[in-house]
């Protein structure tokens, strides 16, 4: 899991490898691209729901089709069978945990669930997806109302989308498919690319303090629509300062920094460095300590004179930001290891 140290910050952020799954990002919500694509039945609530970002709220409207609920919900069934929804993954990946959560599903949640997954090239049309390949991922697994129902889940192939299936019927607020992204390497040959970004493979391995936003907000897709879409760590009240470390895609070389303190106005950090790390384990000044701005959108050349494989970002003395991008491109032991994965991956 990630390292939550406290006060200033060690010689080197320490990386542990991930021991809780659900500490994997949400390959399935919303803001990273995720969509549900197609359902049997949503009488009563809709299936866009199940991806929707934070928890569900509580209603206490009744509309033309009975209670309304922050979920999907389908009729009920008359006749034998189990209601499904297709959800494709904003980024594919391997999964590692799910959760699925019934809360304020009483009366109406399923008593049963499973969950399996497909990986489909391209755009396809949700008609499509019926012949995918699908593989088991969570077999039928029995359910609590009103609770965050958590499993873990062996790992296997790399997946695009994921089917939910509910036993035989009922409502479902969230699902959350928590795992590792496994980009498409063709995808990063393009042209500079964004090497922290989590879509691409980019991964939190550090971080100081995350009182009030998550470091995994940093790396995450599109532009913050708030201060509460960033990282931001509590008042500092020593002498030292707060920092994340970002494991790239793959080792690269860096040649923009973006560092993006959009909404933060009276807490914006006053100044931030980057340091990178080298396959060898050396540490490489990017970006020597500079001022920052509240509000803003402050983009540096870097020399990209170095290959890194993690980039360290110091901010002073505390403060919060809303993204932070690393341009630059896979080298080629890079890319080389990019294309490793993808092929293991999709071996399972």
């Amino acid at each position: 899991m990630l390292s939550w140290t406290r006060g200033p910050y060690p010689a080197r952020a320490t990386v542990t490898p991930v021991s809780d799954p659900f500490d994997l990002p949400d390959l399935a919500v919303r803001t990273q691209g995720g969509a549900v694509v197609a359902a049997n039945d949503e009488f009563f609530a809709g299936k866009e729901n199940l991806v929707a970002p934070g928890p569900a709220r509580a209603r206490e409207d009744f509309g033309a089709r009975g209670k309304e609920y922050d979920g999907w919900e389908t009729r009920r069934r008359r006749e034998p069978g189990s209601d499904w929804a297709v959800v494709r993954l904003g980024m594919p990946g391997v999964v590692h945990a799910v959760v699925v959560d019934t809360a304020f599903f009483l009366g109406n949640y399923p008593p049963r669930a499973s969950l399996e997954g497909a990986s489909v090239q391209g755009h396809p049309p949700a008609s499509a997806l019926a012949d995918a390949d699908w593989v088991p991922l969570l077999p039928l697994s029995d359910l609590a109302g009103g609770t965050q129902n958590r499993f873990a889940v062996e790992p296997g192939p790399r997946v695009t989308h994921v089917r939910l299936s509910i036993h035989p019927d009922g409502g479902v607020a969230r699902l959350r498919v928590h795992g590792e992204v496994v980009a498409d390497p063709r995808l990063l040959d393009a042209g500079p690319c964004d090497l922290a970004a989590l879509e691409n493979g980019g991964r939190v391995t550090g971080v100081s303090n995350a009182f009030y936003g998550s470091p995994l907000q940093l790396i995450g897709r599109g532009e913050a629509r708030s201060m509460g879409e960033g990282w931001e760590n509590a008042r500092r009240r020593d002498d030292g300062n707060d920092w994340v470390e970002v494991a790239l895609a793959c080792e690269g070389t860096v040649t923009l920094a973006e560092l993006d303190t959009s909404w933060f106005l009276g807490n914006a950090p006053g100044a931030a460095s980057l340091t990178g790390r080298t396959p060898d384990g050396a540490d490489v000044e990017l970006l020597p300590r500079t001022p920052l701005q509240p509000d803003t959108r402050h983009r540096f050349v870097l020399p990209g004179d170095a290959a890194v494989t993690s980039v360290r970002t110091d901010v002073f003395p505390d403060g919060g930001m809303a993204r932070l991008r690393l341009w630059g491109r896979p080298t080629g032991a890079g890319r080389a290891a990019l294309q490793r994965r993808w092929e293991a991956t999709a071996r399972g």
